[in-house]
């Protein structure tokens, strides 16, 4: 399978990178700055550019099967009121984008990130988590999966938006926990490495089209 890779250099993306390289996959990755790619495979094809840029995304996604994104509204720290490092509006218009283009390309199968608190899940999260969302920079991402979810439900695309709750980078994976209409309960944290294993298998086995599955580690 030949995938188009968004966000190939960032804390999750980057194990999504590790892992499809690993089963055999051939990557196209989309990057800003090709040297933060520290993997080099002969199934792996970098492409420097921005994903907001059409014709960049175009040039990308010549000849894939599929699109999995790890993007994400970034900041210049993890402190919560630190200044954004993309702009507000990055992931919806880099979606607008890729919707059209993967039309033009006749592929249906996109497997991107998303948040648990996005949506019908926010009900679900702690009431400290949504005061944070709600009072600093961290919703300005929390309100752009929002909008790339709606974008996809209406969209003819063959989409799972994934919605890890509290990221960490520990190695170790835990039992998963697969959530959605907020049963089972989910738990506070899961691995980025596990979460880049789930979204692959989710585009593998073809599981939880037009869905967005809260995933988390007991």
């Amino acid at each position: 399978m030949k995938i188009l890779l968004l966000g190939a250099t960032g804390r999750t993306g980057s194990h999504i990178l590790t892992e499809a390289l690993k089963r055999g996959y051939e990557v196209h990755a989309l990057v800003r700055d090709p040297s933060k790619v520290k993997i080099q495979s002969i199934g792996l094809v970098l492409f420097t550019g921005n994903p907001e840029n059409r014709m960049a995304l175009a040039k990308a996604i010549e000849g894939c099967d599929a699109v999995v994104s790890a993007l994400n509204i970034s900041r210049v720290s993890d402190f919560p009121w630190a200044r954004l490092r993309t702009p507000v509006d990055f992931l919806e218009n880099m979606l607008t984008h890729l919707i059209e283009l993967m039309s033009d390309e006749q592929i249906k199968r996109l497997v991107l990130t998303s948040a648990w608190g996005v949506g019908d899940s926010r009900k679900e999260i702690p009431g400290w988590f949504r005061w944070f969302i709600d009072n600093s920079n961290v919703g300005k991402a929390y309100s752009q999966h929002e909008i790339q979810e709606n974008l996809l439900r209406n969209s003819n695309l063959d989409w799972t938006a994934v919605r890890p709750v509290g990221l960490t980078n520990r190695n170790k994976i835990k039992e998963l926990v697969v959530s959605e209409q907020g049963k089972p309960r989910p738990r506070l944290t899961i691995s980025r490495k596990h979460t880049a294993q789930f979204m692959l298998n989710c585009l593998e086995e073809a599981s939880y089209i037009r869905a967005t599955p809260v995933i988390s580690e007991k």
